[in-house]
């Protein structure tokens, strides 16, 4: 009998030190089938944002920042994948200030459920403007064409926030592009540098709304750079993209919305590249936490 407990004990020792670490509690645990790299009892207290209160900027409670402001929006708009709760505020710590960069497919991999959300709400929304044109006398061809455009929706470009050079030499690698990244390798949509940060702001913890806002104002622009424009160019015209067809679909990266000073300030330069290279341009957000 103490032979078989001894055994079993043995057994269950090398089952122990034979499953994965959890790369959110760092502990050796069973792996959920959902998200890989997160154990079961990790995965099943994520706090996903499933269904967005706002339909400005994501939040599944109610926003009073989007409520009181009369000042247009220059996003579509922001859908985040969790809330950003203690758990989360600790994960993305170990990710984008402590260099954990084994975090990046797995938090790409969440990101991904707010882009599947994103499109799903796209492909309704044009589902029902092409209802709301059946009884009007619209083109044959021009109706097909937006019944195509509701089954297949899909962004253009991702175009990642960009940081500081101080940042960037502070941490070694940007956050945002290596999420559009992860996200450009499940989706294949492309990425692409449109935009450049024009001088360096002091951390956003601690500030105020307005604060943030007024340092964000002028912090982006875009990229003018010939290699760059030549590759949108290129995109536009492989996308068979005709002036007063289609607006481009892009959507923005980051890590995580707050005010959404930093995700405005950036949709406010990339109508204004896009608008100086002839396009027009729908632009959306994708974060990976809403706080």
């Amino acid at each position: 009998m103490k032979s078989l407990m001894s055994w079993v004990k043995q057994a269950r020792l090398l089952v122990a030190v034979s499953l994965p670490e959890c790369q959110f509690c760092l502990k050796k645990a069973a792996p959920s089938p959902e998200l890989p790299g997160v154990c079961r009892s990790c995965y099943q207290s994520i706090p996903w944002i499933r269904t967005p209160r706002c339909q400005t900027c994501g939040r599944p409670v109610g926003c009073p920042d989007c409520s009181r402001s009369h000042s247009p929006v220059p996003i579509r708009c922001n859908r985040s994948a969790v809330s950003y709760t203690s758990t989360m505020r600790e994960i993305l710590g170990q990710y984008k200030y402590r260099g954990n960069e084994r975090l990046t497919p797995i938090l790409g991999l969440m990101l991904d459920r707010a882009y599947a959300m994103l499109q799903q709400e796209q492909r309704e929304r044009h589902r029902s403007l092409t209802r709301s044109h059946q009884g009007r006398s619209t083109p044959f061809s021009l109706f097909k064409r937006k019944q195509r455009l509701s089954a297949q929706w899909q962004a253009d470009l991702l175009v990642p926030v960009p940081v500081s050079a101080a940042r960037l030499a502070e941490r070694g690698f940007n956050q945002a592009e290596q999420l559009a990244g992860a996200l450009t390798r499940r989706r294949g949509v492309p990425q692409l540098p449109l935009l450049v940060r024009t001088h360096h702001t002091a951390k956003q913890s601690f500030k105020s709304r307005s604060e943030r806002l007024a340092d964000m104002k002028h912090a982006f622009t875009g990229n003018t750079d010939s290699a760059v424009l030549q590759t949108l160019r290129s995109h536009v015209d492989a996308s068979s993209l005709q002036p007063g067809q289609r607006p481009l679909q892009i959507v923005l990266i980051d890590d995580i919305y707050t005010t959404g000073s930093t995700i405005r300030a950036c949709a406010e330069a990339l109508q204004q590249l896009c608008g100086s290279q002839g396009y027009t341009a729908e632009i959306y957000a994708l974060t990976w936490a809403r706080s």
